[in-house]
Formats: C-alpha cells, sequence, structure tokens
C-alpha cells in the first residue's frame, strides 16, 4: 500500500523533508525573473546593471541563473535598487506576521 495516496505534494515534501529546499528554490527562479523582467522593461545591459550594483558580470550571471541557489541578501539588496525597486521580506505563520 502507498503511503502516498491521498496526500498532497507539499505534504509529500514535508514528508521528505524538502519543503524548505524546495520553497528557497522557487523564491530564487522568481527573483532571478523579477530582476531580468525589470531589467529589460528598464533597458539596462547585464554590464551597465554589474556597474550599477558595483560587481562582477559573473556574480550578476550568478544572481539571474535560477538554478543557482546561493545569493547573499546584500546581493538582493543591490539588484533591487539597481533597477529602482525594494526587496520586502516576512516571516509568517498561521496567525501573525513579521515584515521588513
Amino acid at each position: 500500500m502507498n503511503p502516498h495516496i491521498g496526500s498532497d505534494f507539499d505534504d509529500f515534501l514535508a514528508e521528505e523533508g524538502l519543503s524548505e529546499e524546495v520553497e528557497a528554490a522557487a523564491m530564487k527562479k522568481v527573483i532571478a525573473c523579477l530582476i531580468a523582467q525589470n531589467m529589460t522593461e528598464a533597458h539596462i545591459t547585464k554590464a551597465e546593471m554589474a556597474r550599477r550594483m558595483n560587481t562582477s558580470r559573473a556574480q550578476l550571471d550568478r544572481l539571474l541563473n535560477p538554478n543557482c541557489h546561493s545569493v547573499t541578501l546584500t546581493t538582493l539588496v543591490k539588484a533591487a535598487a539597481a533597477v529602482g525597486k525594494k526587496i520586502s521580506i516576512s516571516l509568517e505563520d498561521g496567525g501573525s506576521s513579521l515584515a521588513i
């Protein structure tokens, strides 16, 4: 008998201990896409974006790569500022939240 029959994908990920890892990967992919989209809309090249962030093209490529998961909060804040945006982070549970 399959123990996963009747459960949803979130339950499966939790049972396998993968929920946080999958959620973090999904968030990174969304952030990379949003930064790239904002760059396109503002007609900002990668070279110009790297200059605005005071970083290298290689670092920018890691940020924009949806499969590269090790990006610092500082890098995300710099990237957002370079396209005229701000990063907002929140911690949430069932009844309350903390947003910064």
